[in-house]
Parts: C-alpha cells; sequence; structure tokens
C-alpha cells in the first residue's frame, strides 16, 4: 500500500491531528486500496480520517466521511462482516478520541456518528443514529451517551434505564450517579446496581457477615466512600441541602482538598445563601487549579452579591483566557457586564444555553436580569426552564418573586408551598411562603408567622430576620423592627443588617442613627451599593434638600431616573 495506515494512528497519538487528516486524504484516495475487492480496508481508512476530523472539530466532514466508511461497509461479504473487520488488535474504544489501530464495528461507527451530532447540539439526529445500535451491542460509553441523550429528549424513563445499565458494569460512572439522583433514584436503587460490591454497601453498618464477621477491607473502603458519595447526592438532588453537605464534609475529611467535593459543597452553599462559606470554598478551588472553570460561573454571582467588582471582573478575564467556548464563561460574562449593558449581559446568558441547553445557572442569570428589567413574563418562562432541568431553591425564590411581580399571589403561593413541600426542613422554603403572605394587607399576621418559624428552625437566617424587620415597619411596629435588628447585629456584623436598620431610623426621621449604620455597612463592605445609595440620600435629608426633587442639571436628572429603579432594587 501507498500510504501505511499506522502512521496516522502514531500522528493522532502525538496530537498532530492536522498532518494526520491530511495524510488521510492520501490513504482513502490511493489507488492501491480498491473499493470493489477490498471494502473492509476502504471502510477502516475512511474511519480513521473520520477520527482525524472529528478531533479537528470539523464534525461535519467527520460524519460525511463516517457514512461513507458505512456505505463500504455494507457491501463486504456477509462471511467478512460477521467477524469484525480488524486491523491488528481488538478491544478498541469506541470513542473517536481513540486512535490504536484495531477493529471497527458498524455499531462503533454509528456511536461516532452520534458523538459528532452531539458536539454540533444536534441531540434528535445523535439519538436517531443511536437508537440504530441495538441495546445488548451497547458498551460503557454508548450506554452513557444514550442516557445523556434521553435525559435532553425528556424521556427520562429510558435515560434511566441507560445509566443503570452503566452503573452494572463500572459503579465508578460518576455521571451516571449524579444523574439518577437527580431523576429521583433512591441510594438504595443506586447501590443494589453495583456488581460485586453491592452486598456490602447495601448495609449501612458495613457488617455483612463472611468467616472472619468481616467484610474484606478492600470492599469495605471502596464501597465505604463510594456509599457516602451516592448518599450525598441523593440527599442534594432531593433537596435535603443539610444532609448532603454533611455527607459531602465527612468525604473530606477522607479526600482532603479534593476539587470535586470542594465543588459540589461551594454549589450547594451557594444555592442556600451561605455565600461566605460558598466563596471561601471556591476560593480555596482556585488555589488550588487556578485553571478550573465548572462551577465559576455561580462564583461570580456571588462577587457579584458582593459587589466585589476586583475580584469579578479578574475572574471573568481568567475564565476566558482558559476556554471561551465553555457555558460558565458566558454566565460570567453576563453577571460582570449585566450593570452597564443589560443587552449584552442578556445575550451573553443566551449564549451559555445555546451551548448547553442544561446549564441552570444561564437560565437563573437570565430570570433574575428580567426581573430587575421589570419583565416579570419573561422572567417566570426563564425560572421554569431552570425548575423543569433541577428545581431547586433560586428557581423556587425566582417563580415566587415573578408572580408577585405579575400580581399573582395565588401562583405565587402554590410555588412556594410546592417548595415547603419539596424541603419540610428548609427555613428557605418557610420564608417564601411568608414573603407570598407578606404581600397583601391581610395576610401580613400569616406572614409574621411563617418568618418566626423560620427563624426558629434556622436562628442565623438573617433573610427571615430582615424579612420580619420590613414586616414590623410595614405594621408600624417600628420599636419591634429596631429591637428585632439590635439583637442580631449583637451575633452577626452584616452590612444587611446596618443597611436595614439605617433605613428604619431614616424612615423615623433619626437621621444620626441612621447615618451612623451606613457608615459601619460600608466600613464592613465598602462596595454595598444599598449602603452607599441610602447615605447620599441621608446626607441630602441632612442639610434639608429633598432626595427626590430632580436635580437642575439636565444630565444629572437623566441619570437620576436611571438611577432610582435600580436603587429600589437594590433596598
Amino acid at each position: 500500500m501507498d500510504v501505511p495506515r499506522d502512521q496516522i494512528t502514531t500522528l493522532m497519538d502525538h496530537g498532530l491531528y492536522t498532518s494526520a487528516q491530511m495524510l488521510g486524504c492520501f490513504l482513502v484516495s490511493s489507488s492501491a486500496v480498491n473499493p470493489e475487492t477490498s471494502p473492509h480496508i476502504k471502510a477502516e481508512s475512511l474511519v480513521l480520517l473520520g477520527d482525524a476530523l472529528f478531533r479537528e472539530r470539523e464534525h461535519r466532514r467527520a460524519i460525511h466521511t463516517y457514512k461513507q466508511a458505512l456505505q463500504h461497509y455494507k457491501i463486504i461479504p456477509r462471511q467478512t462482516s460477521t467477524n469484525r473487520i480488524s486491523l491488528s488488535t481488538s478491544n478498541r474504544s469506541s470513542s473517536p478520541n481513540s486512535f490504536n489501530i484495531s477493529a471497527i464495528s458498524e455499531n462503533e461507527v454509528k456511536f461516532k456518528i452520534a458523538s459528532c451530532h452531539c458536539a454540533l447540539n444536534e441531540n434528535v439526529a445523535a439519538l436517531a443514529e443511536m437508537e440504530g445500535i441495538p441495546s445488548k451491542a451497547r458498551n460503557l460509553q454508548m450506554n452513557l451517551l444514550m442516557g445523556n441523550l434521553h435525559r435532553n429528549s425528556r424521556q427520562n424513563r429510558a435515560a434511566i434505564a441507560c445509566y443503570k445499565e452503566c452503573l452494572r458494569h463500572c459503579p465508578y460512572v460518576i455521571e451516571a450517579i449524579i444523574a439518577l439522583a437527580e431523576l429521583g433514584a433512591t441510594a438504595k436503587d443506586i447501590l443494589s446496581l453495583f456488581p460485586q460490591i453491592s452486598i456490602y454497601v447495601l448495609d449501612c453498618s458495613f457488617q455483612t457477615p463472611n468467616r472472619s464477621g468481616r467484610p474484606p477491607f478492600d470492599h469495605f473502603e471502596s464501597s465505604r466512600w463510594l456509599q457516602r458519595y451516592v448518599e450525598a447526592q441523593c440527599c442534594i438532588a432531593s433537596n435535603d441541602y443539610k444532609g448532603g453537605l454533611e455527607l459531602f464534609a465527612e468525604l473530606l475529611q477522607r479526600f482532603p482538598n479534593n476539587i470535586h467535593i470542594l465543588l459540589e459543597i461551594a454549589k450547594v452553599e451557594a444555592i442556600i445563601g451561605k455565600n461566605d462559606e460558598a466563596i471561601m470554598n471556591f476560593e480555596k478551588v482556585r488555589s488550588i487549579d487556578p485553571h478550573i472553570i465548572t462551577y465559576m460561573d455561580e462564583y461570580a454571582m456571588l462577587l457579584k452579591i458582593k459587589s466585589d467588582h476586583l475580584k469579578l471582573n479578574k475572574l471573568v478575564f481568567d475564565l476566558v483566557r482558559i476556554d471561551p467556548t465553555r457555558p460558565e464563561v458566558f454566565v460570567a460574562l453576563s453577571v460582570a457586564c449585566e450593570k452597564k449593558d443589560e443587552r449584552g449581559a442578556l445575550t451573553y446568558a443566551d449564549k451559555s444555553i445555546q451551548i448547553d441547553e442544561r446549564h441552570i445557572p444561564g437560565y437563573i442569570m437570565k430570570g433574575n436580569m428580567y426581573l430587575s428589567a421589570n419583565q416579570p413574563d419573561a422572567a417566570v418562562v426563564a425560572f421554569r426552564g431552570a425548575q423543569e432541568l433541577k428545581p431547586d431553591l433560586r428557581s423556587y425564590q425566582g417563580l415566587v418573586r415573578s408572580y408577585l411581580a405579575l400580581s399573582k399571589i395565588k401562583e405565587a403561593l402554590y410555588v412556594a408551598r410546592e417548595a415547603m413541600k419539596a424541603m419540610p426542613q428548609s427555613a428557605k422554603a418557610l420564608k417564601l411562603v411568608g414573603d407570598v403572605h407578606a404581600s397583601n394587607a391581610s395576610g401580613r399576621e400569616k406572614a409574621k408567622k411563617f418568618y418566626e418559624s423560620a427563624l426558629r428552625l434556622e436562628p442565623g437566617y438573617l433573610g427571615a430576620a430582615l424579612a420580619l424587620a420590613e414586616l414590623h415597619v410595614m405594621e408600624g411596629r417600628t420599636a419591634d423592627s429596631i429591637s428585632l435588628l439590635e439583637r442580631y447585629l449583637k451575633d452577626w456584623a452584616d452590612d444587611s443588617l446596618h443597611v436595614k436598620l439605617a433605613q428604619v431610623f431614616a424612615a423615623t426621621n433619626m437621621l444620626q442613627d441612621a447615618l451612623s449604620h451606613y457608615q459601619s455597612a460600608l466600613r464592613i463592605n465598602a462596595q454595598n451599593e444599598a449602603a452607599k445609595k441610602g447615605l447620599e440620600r441621608l446626607e441630602k435629608q441632612m442639610k434639608g434638600v429633598d432626595p427626590d426633587a430632580p436635580e437642575e442639571d439636565e444630565d444629572n436628572e437623566v441619570e437620576d431616573a436611571d438611577g432610582d429603579p435600580e436603587e429600589a432594587e437594590l433596598l
């Protein structure tokens, strides 16, 4: 043969994909390969070229090339095709990322075509290709891809079957464990799938007896951490955030500085509003691996809440430099430019969803931006999108806020109660129900009870304390509001508490006290926008100037008009 096929594999093994695909062009056009007399050689050559094109991200060309290979495969004499077409060795991975010269089958080529369609976000075409592979012929990679495709198509029952098949072959397919947990499988169901070690992990006390009365050490150690991991993911998926965090903390003791566990902990802390703890864990991850991108958009949102623009800008700069194609990068860009360019920020959030339709932070970001822009109808659609993928506290909160903005009290109450059912031990869910009742005068007494219940369940939940303080003000109980806030300030030196107390003092014309608390808030967090705006208004009040009066200068008048809605949102 004019062109040695093994040289293409050598080039790809060394990452020289451009040279490999150029050499592949020589191989498939070689006159030494007669497609009529040697269709199997022609098919193998085309598959090698397709693999090179796949790695060059020329997915359309790769699909075309793989399909040509299938055409030649179909004309191979039946007795030949019953055996795998083999170049030299067996046990080849079906992935187009694998290049060792080996056997090729029609099913593997279909899997490669489906992988190309996935890279192009053509899930329907990918699923159609994969359905052409008999279920008994699917290997581990095929089952995982099939599960992901079914899940993206909302065919959850079929997805569960594929993920379970993955774990029957290998219990360490972490993606399948997470997916099954999110699809509602229990820890016991998942653990029962594991080969060999399942007899040990199903016994929570790890006392499955043998002759010595103790399980073998390797099974004991392996099953113990894996069981804890499965249980943790199932807790998080069922909104038992406290239980999940406890299990992840136990795993972290066994595997210190484990980036994956630290990220899972930080993500959950961000969801439930433990912002300081989440920021600390995200920063720890970046100190271990400064090139990590996973969940960094969650970190960006927290930095925005903390008004830490320097860190936020540095994070976005780093992420763009590392890999500008990831959905997390576009959400982070959206966070960074939201204040200056709302339309651009929305475009970035949309782009993150185009890259990955299941990227929940993109939907959350869109919902929050639509709420800030006073477009609650669009916000409902965005938060619904997030909730359909995976209901969590933030999507419930966003939907309640959106329905309240639309004066749809009934719908808001339904969502809040759904959150309470999903998270019966969550103070945040109780507060959501309280927020709905507080939106109308007749429900304020109920709201007070829900806020107080939330504080009994979680005494350190400042969100409920601030909401209860605001309710006291609305009901004319200013002294109760001040007393509550001052009591919390003894234990929590939080800038939001100082801002709320300053607002209460300012509303009751106790301007000097208000000034003191605004200054305290800024000492804790110099970037607190609410404190800055409040202090600016207060200084005008102290000078006897109406803070809401328009400025004489026309430019300033425009700026004030633009600033008022933002100020109201921040306050």
